[in-house]
């Protein structure tokens, strides 16, 4: 009887052995999923061609843009995998805190009622606002703001730009829309005037459409304030912290390489 305990007890031994000597399988990588609508060139957009900027995003679709290029950057910095969700605009905070999405990387900017529930890094771009304009539309040549009143103009709906309009005496506000590739096609249907937008988007629909151009101004002429857009997170210090000094280090020469970039390449639309 003490042979064959012994002799149990000898087996389990080289069996548990073996076990610890087994090799363990390697951990798959934490997920960075973002957050952002892959409509709003050239800070994101949907195509269906896969590229080395690309991110999959389902459906045979695939997401390319500026804030690709950045949420791609950090997550490699950060030694997580990317996923990309693509959300609507308004979608963007409530999924970020019932834990659908871990960021916002979609031109949000931080305003004290989105601090309500969300958090935001520093700046990863910032932009001047401007006004988009048809060509042949006696708005083309306005100098300053005064030269709008009067003028049917609009904005995203749950953005700063919306609220803009405000500053233009004399407007006539139109309803906000849902995205900007609609009130594209409201300007160039003659529904609207204009509508607010920062120059990166502003350029991207002038590339799309050459009957499109937009406004510029400097000084009180215009609305006497650029727009920094951030990235959106839930609070957690120790990641903001982490983030921020990811984006410190690249410079604005950096920003405007990747800007351009993802100017040049945006998919263009007749």
């Amino acid at each position: 009887m003490k042979k064959t305990l012994a002799l149990l007890l000898a087996v389990l031994l080289i069996v548990s052995v073996f076990a610890g000597c087994k090799k363990k399988e390697p951990e798959s990588a934490a997920t960075f999923r973002v957050g952002m609508e892959c409509g709003y060139a050239p800070y994101n957009w949907t195509q269906f061609a896969e590229t080395e900027h690309t991110v999959a995003i389902g459906g045979g679709a695939f997401a390319d843009g500026y804030d690709v290029a950045i949420a791609k950057l950090i997550a490699e910095k950060l030694g997580l995998e990317l996923e990309i969700v693509k959300t609507d605009w308004d979608g963007l905070p409530p999924s970020l805190t019932s834990g659908k999405i871990d960021f916002i990387i979609a031109g949000m900017t931080d305003t004290a009622e989105r601090r309500e529930t969300l958090d935001f890094t520093a700046p990863y771009w910032v932009s001047d606002v401007v006004l988009v304009v048809m060509k042949d539309s006696p708005f083309a040549s306005a100098t300053s703001l005064a030269d709008f009143a009067g003028a049917r103009v609009t904005g995203q709906q749950a953005t700063i730009h919306y609220g803009l309009i405000d500053k233009i005496d004399g407007v006539n506000k139109q309803e906000a829309y849902s995205d900007f590739p609609t009130m594209l096609m409201s300007l160039t249907s003659g529904k609207i005037d204009a509508y607010i937008a920062e120059s990166p988007t502003a350029i991207a629909a002038t590339l799309s459409n050459p009957n499109v151009t937009y406004v510029s101004f400097t000084g009180d002429a215009g609305f006497g304030e650029d727009v920094p857009v951030s990235i959106g997170l839930r609070y957690d210090e120790a990641l903001k912290s982490d983030i921020d000094k990811i984006l410190s280090e690249l410079s604005e020469a950096d920003r405007q390489e990747i800007m351009q970039a993802a100017i040049s390449r945006q998919p263009l639309e007749d």
